[in-house]
């Protein structure tokens, strides 16, 4: 035992057994997992870009030119506008040139007209870095055309006077420099600015592609779902693909589904209970998805529709304000409570159509009413009574 201790190879052997550290592989194991899934299956390339085959047909097309024009992308979010920016410019430069070649603006940095003078000019004027001419496999893999990208995301929240000053910018150093603005509402870009872009309308996601990239997460994260958990997805995201990801990684967490799926070493299978409950264990339902997402249950606005009903005895509003305190007591956003109430009673045929007019400026009101900072249990009783004042008018 002495002559052990006195060896340092025997006591750097018993340090390393002792003190084993994990592997890099466990490592980024671990940096894969608490990774957050909107950024894990985020698109590498423009194929992968779901429901927008007419946009990426032609940015791939561009790609073939290594020649892009300045670029405006709209459309709804979580709809890959960014996602779409950035895997074409990975395509046109590479992991080399990527950082020196690209620069990226978001909704978190400033955005007055000094960022435009500063930041942006500096990038817009700067030389140019040189792609690596000895590594021909690279040179024949990625384009690397002779200009740099400039990526402003969420260009509409920006000041006019920025988007003023960006506009000179835009055109003095168009020669080195794109420009690529991502907004959601493309009346909030200037015209000036506008004009000098290449439009790309990004529509919502439809139902069977947003479905398809959810089963193959879903698929892959090892995820059990119930019946109807993809269609919950879909209509509680409102073609948000990326809201529609993080209820799914949200819920997963939630129940601990794809996380530990067998029994603890040791353990009796055996007993149908023990399996029935086991069974039950980690699978995501629908009613977990709409807890998370804030959506109010079916039958509780349900309930209140039919409280809404005219009634020819007597008025309606001792019931009315019932359930009405009861859903604010519960905690239900009122704007969420709004949204729904609003689907319901505006795609119900039974209501006739001069009764939905008059429901529709009712709901309008009571919107701004929410926006502007109103009680939400008085707003609420007061729009369940409106409305149904207005159902029982005669037609």
């Amino acid at each position: 035992m002495s002559s052990n201790f006195f060896s340092n190879k025997a006591r750097a052997a018993a340090v390393g057994i002792g003190n084993s550290k994990p592997k890099a592989s466990e490592k980024e194991a671990d940096n894969t997992r608490l990774q957050p899934w909107v950024e894990k299956y985020r698109p590498k390339t423009l194929d992968d870009v779901a429901s927008q085959e007419h946009t990426i047909t032609v940015l791939q097309r561009t790609l073939q030119a290594s020649n892009l024009p300045h670029m405006l992308f709209y459309g709804p979010p979580g709809t890959g506008k960014t996602s779409t920016i950035l895997a074409l410019s990975k395509s046109l430069f590479g992991p080399q040139l990527y950082r020196s070649r690209i620069l990226e603006l978001n909704a978190s940095d400033e955005r007055g007209i000094s960022i435009v003078r500063e930041k942006i000019k500096d990038f817009a004027r700067m030389q140019l870095s040189h792609p690596p001419v000895s590594d021909t496999a690279y040179c024949e893999k990625y384009p690397c055309p002779p200009f740099k990208i400039i990526i402003l995301d969420e260009a509409d929240s920006m000041t006019q006077d920025a988007q003023s000053a960006l506009r000179r910018t835009m055109e003095r150093y168009s020669r080195i420099t794109r420009f690529c603005l991502v907004c959601n509402y493309v009346t909030r870009i200037i015209d000036p600015l506008a004009s000098r872009c290449s439009k790309f309308r990004f529509k919502a996601l439809d139902g069977s592609a947003a479905g398809s990239r959810l089963e193959e997460i879903a698929r892959v994260e090892k995820l059990r779902l119930a019946d109807g958990c993809i269609e919950t997805l879909i209509r509680c995201s409102e073609g948000d693909l990326r809201r529609a990801i993080t209820f799914m990684q949200s819920a997963a967490r939630l129940v601990g589904s794809g996380l530990v799926s067998k029994p603890p070493p040791g353990k009796d299978e055996g007993g149908d209970e023990d399996m029935a409950d086991a069974g039950d264990e980690g699978v995501i339902t629908v009613r977990t998805i709409e807890e998370i997402a804030g959506v109010v249950p079916d039958d509780i606005v349900n309930r209140l529709v039919k409280a809404l009903q005219p009634k020819k005895a007597r008025l309606p509003y001792e019931e009315v304000s019932k359930v009405v305190t009861d859903i604010v007591a519960d905690g239900w956003s009122a704007s969420q409570m709004l949204t729904q109430l609003y689907q319901i009673i505006v795609f119900d045929d039974s209501i006739e159509d001069i009764h939905k007019n008059s429901i529709v400026m009712v709901f309008s009101e009571f919107d701004k009413r929410l926006i502007d900072g109103a009680d939400e249990h008085l707003t609420i009783l007061d729009l369940a009574l409106r409305i149904s004042e207005i159902l029982a008018r005669p037609t």
